[in-house]
Parts: structure tokens; sequence; C-alpha cells
């Protein structure tokens, strides 16, 4: 009953962002986010309860609903206030497709070109430029513990980015890649 009652009054205190998210235009995108690798919810009561809870337990979650919400001058007031997390950066340049799964994104940080829908992405990770060039992340990317994805490539479609694995070279769609300098191990179907 104890934890019940903390995460109510817990989620009273994120109504601000409730106003936040009912004005802003990235909606769908924050839904997807707050369910992301899960089933959405129907009913925007519980979509709501499990966006508030999201923000609560989460300063990750909290990075990236700031950074969807980042044109807004209600988003930069309530940072002060309720701020996001300082080891996971994300470039404000940088477009994010839907459904981005962050499975504690510690000392993270993502400046790509572009980065696809439904892409996960663990601690540790960076995805950066080299020479002024980023790299374009695909759809259902998986970027596993303290891998790096360097500099103008691209990463293809469904592919996985092992741990530790340091990527300079593009990979292809649907390939699993290790190691350092990274190798493509298999090339699922």
């Amino acid at each position: 009953m104890t934890r019940k009652l903390y995460y109510f009054i817990g989620q009273l205190l994120f109504i601000p962002h409730v106003i936040l998210f009912l004005t802003t235009s990235q909606k769908e995108i924050i839904i997807t986010d707050v369910y992301a690798g899960k089933t959405i919810k129907t009913g925007a009561i519980n979509q709501l309860n499990d966006l508030t809870r999201s923000l609560l337990l989460s300063n990750y979650f909290r990075t990236l609903f700031y950074f969807r919400t980042k044109n807004s001058f209600l988003s930069k007031v309530l940072r002060v206030f309720y701020p996001k997390n300082d080891s996971f950066i994300i470039d404000n340049t940088t477009p994010i497709g839907t459904g981005l799964h962050l499975a504690h994104p510690y000392a993270t940080i993502i400046n790509a070109n572009a980065v696809g829908d439904n892409v996960y992405i663990n601690h540790l990770v960076t995805i950066g430029e080299k020479n002024g060039l980023r790299p374009t992340i695909g759809n259902r990317v998986q970027l596993h513990a303290a891998c790096m994805v360097i500099g103008g490539i691209n990463i293809g479609d469904d592919a996985i980015i092992g741990a530790g694995a340091v990527v300079v070279k593009d990979v292809p769609p649907n390939s699993i890649v290790v190691g350092n300098p990274s190798r493509i191990i298999e090339r699922k179907k």
C-alpha cells in the first residue's frame, strides 16, 4: 500500500508534464516511446498513468520526453524542477523515430544523422561523428552495452551491434556485428 501511495503522490507532481504532453504535436510519438517494446494500452487514462509513471521512475525517459518537447517553453521550465539525466545525451539535431527503447542508457550519447523506429539502446553506447559525418541508424536496430558507432556510416534495419563493438563501416540489414574492429558474425534471415 505504501508503494502505491508513493507512486500516486509522485505521479501527481508530474501534472505539469501532462499539460505539456496534451499541448504538444508529439503525442503519438511520446506514447510509442512510453510503450517501447510493449503493447500500447488503450484509453487516455491508462496512457497518462503510464506516462507519469515513466516520468517519475526514469530520468532517462524524462530526458527523451524533454527531447521530444524541446521547442516548448514549458519544457525548458520543467527541466529546472524535474531534471533530465546528465549522463544520457541526445543531440538536439538528431531526428529519432518512434518507440525508442532505452535500457538504462547510462553514459550514452546519441549524435546521429538519423535514428529509425523501434531502436533499442543499452548503456555506455556512443553514436557519434567523425570528421563532421554522423551515422544513420536503421529501424529495429539493437545497440548493446558499450558499443560505438562512429562516422558517416549506415546501420541497416534489424541489425544487432554486440556489446563492446566498435563500428566504423556500414553494416548491412539483418546482420549481427561484434568486436573491435567490428566484424559480421551472422546474417539473419
